[in-house]
């Protein structure tokens, strides 16, 4: 698999995942959803089922989902302003139209002197030729407002983001990050399941080619019993005993199809972070077992979260400069790398970034979910939300900061990879 396209299914797979929490969510409490956004920047593609336009963007960093309600809505339609009204078989409007007018033989024009688009969805005026006389008109829950010919679906206040219960809301925003541990968790056991799970059997799994144990005569499920003299009861031991000597030829006891055998095996050497180790080019032995795989699935996404806490903790404390950090180049090389191992250890890497990716968004920084998270718990804590143009402006400047840091770790990661 080219690293371009392996680069690409990976990133488009755990946006997508962790975007898709937050729509299943937001849907579920009633929000209504305008975008569901891969990427971020110009729209390259575009499609509109339902209530909700979907886009891929040009640049891959992100995505979005845009609920009512957390942008301004709409313009405000002020006292004055010349309409055009299109109408159901109920007589309630589903068009109101702002300018172009004449593309709508079929409106009625009216001057507003009133307009509630979001709670009492009415809008009252004089129609043309009838200055005396105020008409109230009832808007419908899916009527549009069109402007330069573009159709956007009003948006009633119980189905905008700040009408919904702060669980609600929580719920929403937790659950892109909560559909990254998950895909993780299902990218493990799907490879525990195609793969197998690494057992401690004192038993050779496959053998690699050119491998010390391929030359010297080992074959896959051999039992070990000994080596050097050593008893062996687990794969532990084996490993540990190979690792000890490196170029040491070493007497191997196994058993083979109930037949005791002796092999002289001589472990390659191979230096490691500086230290030198003996390996053979042998796989610990594997099993398949659909109860197992998900404890394996558990137990890995379990491993890589803290490990992943414990790097951040190294970098909070200055074990860890911010040079040791990897943006889109840094993921992009490292993905060239892993790709060249083999479709599991590539699915291996796609889950280890997926709950990267849950784990930084849950942070406490302005503009990521955590953040937003935060000013939940305030809210929780004080028993009524934060003003939205003051969290607005928190928002902004941590993504602008955010954006910085972006460029700072992309230029790290040029210079480290190509110049």
């Amino acid at each position: 698999m080219s690293t371009v396209l392996a680069f690409i299914i990976i990133f488009g797979a755990l946006v997508f995942f962790h975007e898709l929490g937050h729509f299943i969510f937001a849907k579920r409490a009633g929000i209504l959803c305008r975008e569901f956004a891969i990427g971020m920047g110009p729209k390259v593609f575009s499609h509109k089922k339902g209530e909700t336009v979907y886009t891929i963007r040009l640049l891959p960093i992100g995505g979005f989902v845009r609920m009512a309600g957390e942008d301004p809505e709409m313009v405000e339609i002020k006292p004055g302003f010349r309409v055009g009204l299109l109408f159901n078989k109920n007589e309630e409007v589903t068009k109101i139209i702002l300018n172009n007018k004449e593309k709508y033989p079929d409106a009625r024009i009216i001057e507003v002197e009133y307009a509630d688009i979001e709670h009492d969805l009415v809008i009252k005026g004089y129609e043309e030729g009838e200055d005396e006389l105020l008409k109230s008109f009832p808007i419908s829950r899916k009527a549009h407002l069109v402007e330069n010919g573009v159709e956007t679906l009003l948006a009633p206040y119980d189905r905008q983001f700040a009408s919904k219960t702060l669980g609600q809301r929580t719920m929403a925003i937790f659950a892109g990050p909560m559909m990254n541990f998950v895909l993780a968790g299902v990218l493990f056991i799907l490879i525990a399941l195609l793969q197998g799970i690494p057992t401690n059997e004192p038993m050779l799994g496959k053998l690699t080619p050119e491998g010390a144990a391929l030359e010297g005569g080992l074959k896959e499920g051999d039992i070990v019993h000994s080596v050097d003299g050593a008893e062996i009861s687990s794969w532990s031991d084996v490993v540990e005993v190979i690792r000890k000597n490196p170029g040491n030829e070493l007497e191997f006891i196994i058993e083979r199809e109930g037949q005791e055998m002796t092999l002289p095996i001589t472990p390659k050497e191979q230096e490691i972070e500086g230290e030198k180790i003996g390996i053979i080019g042998v796989y610990s032995p594997m099993e398949k077992s659909p109860v197992k795989s998900v404890v394996y699935g558990v137990k890995e996404v379990y491993f890589w979260t803290t490990e992943i806490f414990s790097m951040l903790g190294k970098l909070i404390t200055g074990q860890f400069s911010i040079d040791a950090l990897s943006g889109p180049v840094g993921i992009y090389v490292s993905t060239d790398t892993v790709a060249k191992s083999g479709i599991y250890y590539l699915m291996k890497w796609a889950g280890i970034l997926s709950i990267n990716l849950g784990i930084m968004n849950l942070l406490p920084i302005p503009a990521l979910d955590g953040g937003r998270l935060m000013f939940f718990a305030v809210e929780a804590v004080r028993g009524k939300p934060i003003d939205r143009h003051k969290e607005g402006m928190v928002h902004f400047i941590g993504f602008a900061l955010l954006m910085l840091l972006m460029l700072v770790v992309t230029w790290n990661d040029i210079q480290r990879f190509f110049l």
